[in-house]
């Protein structure tokens, strides 16, 4: 038997750490019930977690890979247990890999690149619309996808892999956003640029913004929290007439 809870319920994918982990703490700060996603870093997903709890609001932790359908059903299982509904989708989980040109690039780092960055949203997606959508007797609903301004610029040199994953989000944020448009969903899109998190330590580079900073018509890089009130902006009802949008947050690069 499903409790449905009165606070609206926002499930952040890849929610233990980075600009995940700041959504979700500003998420509780304003209000929502919090349920996040995480791979392997159970520990960082439980601080997370407690500080959702500690602004007084309710937490789920899930271990779920979203590019695997099974885990997929069974995080949304978890939530329509915990919650009974859900009220924004943060497509927020990806992966990236070592700094490589192309011709380096293995076919498996391709798959699970895609799997992860791409097909993950898919299917987290998917769930979300068939309890939103007003035709499947939803209350309707907000979807942010996390790509990258890599979409845009393509990463040469260190991570095209991953900049044409973003790609492919980017043009099925435009898709769903047609498709569910009438039926109380909006679907938009944030580009985060430089920003200070772990993920660069991934590509084999930790201190990558500071390298690239001077770029930045700003000068300087993103911070969590930043891109965090960017994602809050598109799923509230401040951003009620807007959908299929793409915002940047990128300090003007």
């Amino acid at each position: 038997m499903k409790t449905v809870s009165e606070a609206p319920l926002i499930l952040i994918t890849g929610g233990g750490r980075g600009v995940g982990a700041a959504t979700a703490r500003l998420a509780a700060a304003q209000g929502y019930d919090v349920a996040i996603s995480f791979m392997s870093n159970e520990a960082a997903a439980l601080e997370v977690t407690a500080d959702v709890e500690a602004a007084g609001r309710r937490a789920l932790p899930v271990r779920a890979d979203s590019a695997d359908p099974e885990q997929v059903l069974q995080l949304f299982a978890a939530i329509d247990r915990e919650f009974g509904r859900i009220d924004v989708l943060v497509n927020n989980a990806a992966i990236i890999a070592q700094q490589s040109r192309l011709e380096d690039i293995g076919f498996e780092r391709m798959q699970r690149m895609f799997a992860v960055n791409a097909i993950g949203p898919i299917l987290c997606a998917q769930q979300a619309v068939k309890r939103m959508s007003h035709r499947h007797g939803g209350h309707g609903g907000s979807i942010v996808n996390i790509s990258s301004a890599s979409a845009r610029l393509g990463s040469p040199n260190e991570y095209v892999d991953y900049a044409a994953s973003k790609g492919a989000l980017e043009t099925f944020t435009i898709g769903l956003a047609k498709e569910v448009g009438r039926e109380g969903i909006r679907v938009n899109c944030i580009r985060p640029g430089h920003i200070y998190t772990e993920m660069h330590a991934s590509g084999g580079e930790p201190g990558r913004v500071d390298r690239v900073r001077d770029s930045i018509p700003m000068g300087r890089g993103g911070q969590p929290d930043e891109v965090a009130r960017a994602i809050l902006w598109l799923a509230s009802t401040d951003a009620s007439f807007t959908t299929g949008t793409f915002l940047d947050v990128t300090g003007g690069k």
